[in-house]
Parts: C-alpha cells; structure tokens; sequence
C-alpha cells in the first residue's frame, strides 16, 4: 500500500512526536509516526509516504544509516532531518547522504511548515532519476566546456538542484560562480520563481542589512520609501549570496536567524515575516581559512556548507579554453557586427599556453576587444591586445636570483617581531600607496574586495581616534 502524500514523523519523544502531528495536520496533512529506527521502516515499508520527517538522535539506530535506507528503497522519499542546535555537522553530513532538508532545534512551526511542503512540491515535480538520464553530466545552464572536471561539476549541479539543500560555491574570480547559481536555480523545482543575486562585497555594511531584509520608509536617514530587501523579493525562489565572506559580522549574525527560522524583520518593523528562500552562496576565498581568520563565524558556515560545489580555474580545463574561446567569438561577432568565424592556430596555442588569471571573464574581454577594434574571418596574433601578448605565458616560472632572495629575506626580517595585525595594516597601506592611493586596484593586487580595504581602514580609523 502506498501513500505518498502522508508524512512519516520519526521522534523518540513521545510529546515532540504529538506536538509535530498537530502542527501538520491542522495544515492537512496526513501523518504517521515512530518512535524508533525499526518502527520508522516498519511503518515506511507499509505505508510509503512521500515525506519523512527524521530526527537523527534515535534509540536503536544512527539516523544517518536510516536516511541511506530509506533512500535506497522504492519510491524513496524526500527526508527532512531535526538535529540538535550543536550538532549541525550532523545535519550536514545528512544532506550529503540525500537528506532534502534540515531543521535545527529549537525551531518554529511555520519552518516544519515550509520544510515539509518544500518536500511534497520537489517530489511531485521531481524528474526522471539521474540514472535513467541520456547524460547527467552533460553542460548545464550557461555553461560551455566538456572537461571532466566541469563534467563533475554539471553532475553535482543537478544532483543538488531539487533539493533545498544549501549550495556554497567556491572559486576562483570569474570562474562562473553566478552562472553556477544560476544553474541550481534552472534546475530546481523554483525555476519559475525569482532568482535574486546579491554581492555582499559591493554593498557598503551600514547599508546591507537594508539590502538584504529591506527596510521601512523613514527607518534611518536617507529611507524615503519602503524597500522590500533581497530576502523578500526573492520569496517561492532563491536568493545568491556572492562573496559572503566580505559581510559583516554583526549580519551574519541576523543571516544565521533568517536561516533558522526562514523570518525577516525588515529595517523599522514591527515584526517579522516569514519568507520561502533557497539560499545559495559563493566566494573566491578559502571559507575555513576566512573562519579561522575570524571573518566568517563557524556556525554560519556551517550551516551554509552544506553541499560544496568547486569551479575550477579556466587553466585547469584543457580544451574548454578552446571550445569557450570559439563560442564567445561566435557570440560577440554577431553582437558587433563582425564577421570572425575562427582562431588561428597560434592563437589557440597561446590560450592553451596562458595561465588565465582572470579565468573565464578574462577570456571573454580579451576578444571582445579583439572584435571591437578589428575585423575579418580569422582572430590572429597581431589582434590580441598588447598587454595580454606580453604577459606570462606560465611556460616557464623565472627561478628567484641571489640578490632576490637577499631582499625577501630583508623585508621579512623587518617584519619578525610584528604583530599579524601589524603587518597586515603595513601591507595594506604600503599597498595602497603604492598604487596612489586607488583602493580598488590595491584590492586586485591583494585579492580582496575593495569593502573589506574600507572596512579595514574604518576600523583603525576608529581605533586610533579612540586612544586619541
């Protein structure tokens, strides 16, 4: 017998276990419950709910090896899984065991709510399993390139797609990670809803929180009209977080709240609302080295790293650069006019050649400029711009010379005994200075965001009028 539409609740506290059931089924859903692993399977194998609602502390089993049972029967169902508020690792290990989605204790009802409709709406519009696709890994979205490497990131990217499951991209700039959210979106049961995109890095701080959770009109200075935020426009859909690790930490803190309990509370209101958003995140730096240094907190990434997807640089890709180069030469030879229909073979070999430090984005600059300022069938050398023929190849890495290694022992013995706050405020400022005081170009050369230099500067500004 099957009932796809009920919920199977799995809780070992009796109270809990009845306080779920009402909730779901003063909203009409159907449900039935257990309070152990072999209770939980018993009452699945009878029944074959659509849902499971799944706590993974349970006397008699590990509710990670229930989630891979359950999952691996007939007519598997979607999983959300309860943890307890310190355990969020084991939620994460959850999710990459196909677990749709996750609730962290304590919780409200409306989240049950949302989670568990969630899950009944991804699996009536769930698509044909992955196994019987023609080929799950071929290119996704916006996407150009067959290198197995992208092969495992298309692969990933529809695995994940129709489940709630929190994505955290990481790669470097102008690898794709936008198009890669973008993607997720597509792909997902929400690819009729907004897909909402926010650079926590452009946004100055003071005005973020506003960005993101909107606020009312004459909340603060400047608020003359009501502003919705990133959170509530995105609602039914899915909200992308890039660099997220350039917000400031006193947001994060709010951002951690939204995820736990799905509510807003916008600028100046009186009280929160709730909103349904897929979150999906990004950024081009190490997130653990960014916990440690302090500037992402370990809870929040946590909860956002759930399933990791890796881009990898455009020099790592093989012939992707060839194939990539091809399309955009197509592309933008249509959008200008021009009549280009292929790369010279010199040419082809210096982009094999060239390291791409600005990846995809670069390549795609590089001939746009070659179609802006020529014409013809083929690009040729003397077509790409000067400062690209001249720079390294990454055939060859210069070995460091005597007089080199001399000078970097001296700059670094004048830096031992320093503090690291010390030295970076050296660099940062030395950096700056060095390029005339521009901190947008300070930012590339220190691959930063230029807010994280303005925060920064903020911040010993702050320090110093205060011992002042």
């Amino acid at each position: 017998m099957s009932d796809c539409d009920s919920v199977l609740i799995v809780e070992d506290a009796a109270s809990l276990r009845l306080m779920y059931e009402t909730v779901l089924r003063r909203t009409g859903h159907t449900t039935l419950s257990a309070g152990t692993g072999a209770a939980a399977m018993d009452a699945f194998r009878a029944k074959r709910p659509g849902v499971v609602v799944l706590d993974l502390m349970l006397p008699d089993r590990d509710g990670i090896e229930l989630i891979a049972e359950l999952l691996g029967a007939d007519h598997a169902p979607n999983v959300v899984v309860i943890t307890a508020n310190g355990s969020i690792t084991r939620a994460v290990a959850a999710m990459r065991a196909g677990a749709h989605d996750f609730l962290v204790k304590p919780f409200d009802t409306q989240r049950l709510i949302d989670a568990v409709a969630n899950a009944r709406r991804a699996r009536r519009t769930a698509p044909v399993p992955a196994r019987s696709l023609p080929d799950n890994t071929a290119p996704v979205g916006a996407f150009i390139g067959s290198d197995a490497s992208m092969r495992a990131v298309y692969g990933r990217i529809r695995s994940v797609a129709r489940s709630m499951a929190t994505v955290f991209i990481t790669g470097e700039s102008g690898t794709g990670k936008e198009l890669c959210a973008q993607a997720v979106h597509d792909e997902s049961d929400r690819a009729d809803k907004p897909f909402i995109a926010l650079n926590c890095g452009a946004i100055p701080a003071d005005l973020l929180e506003s960005e993101v959770f909107g606020h009312l009109r004459g909340s603060f200075t400047g608020a003359v009209s009501d502003k919705p935020g990133a959170a509530a426009e995105a609602d039914g859909g899915t909200l992308f977080l890039d660099e997220i690790c350039e917000m400031d930490l006193a947001l994060q803190t709010k951002l951690l709240r939204f995820l736990q309990t799905s509510t807003i509370h916008p600028v100046g209101a009186a009280r929160p609302r709730n909103v349904n958003v897929r979150i999906i995140c990004a950024t081009n730096r190490d997130p653990l080295a960014a916990v440690r240094r302090g500037d992402l907190r370990e809870d929040l990434y946590y909860r956002l790293h759930v399933v990791p997807v890796h881009l990898p640089p455009l020099r790592a890709r093989g012939e992707d650069v060839v194939e990539i180069a091809r399309h955009e030469l197509a592309r933008l030879s249509r959008e200008e006019g021009r009549s280009f229909t292929r790369l010279a073979p010199d040419v082809t070999d210096m982009f094999r050649a060239h390291p791409w430090p600005g990846n995809v984005r670069q390549l795609v600059n590089v001939l746009r400029n070659v179609v802006v300022l020529n014409d013809g069938a083929q690009v040729t050398p003397d077509m790409l711009p000067a400062e690209f023929r001249d720079s390294p190849k990454g055939e060859a890495v210069a070995q460091a010379s005597p007089a080199a290694s001399t000078s970097d022992e001296a700059a670094i013995g004048n830096l031992v005994g320093r503090s690291l706050a010390e030295i970076e405020k050296l660099v940062i400022e030395g950096t700056i200075a060095h390029y005339g005081g521009s901190i947008p170009k300070a930012a590339r050369v220190l691959d930063v965001s230029p807010s994280t230099l303005y925060r920064k500067r903020e911040a010993w500004m702050r320090e110093r009028t205060a011992a002042e």
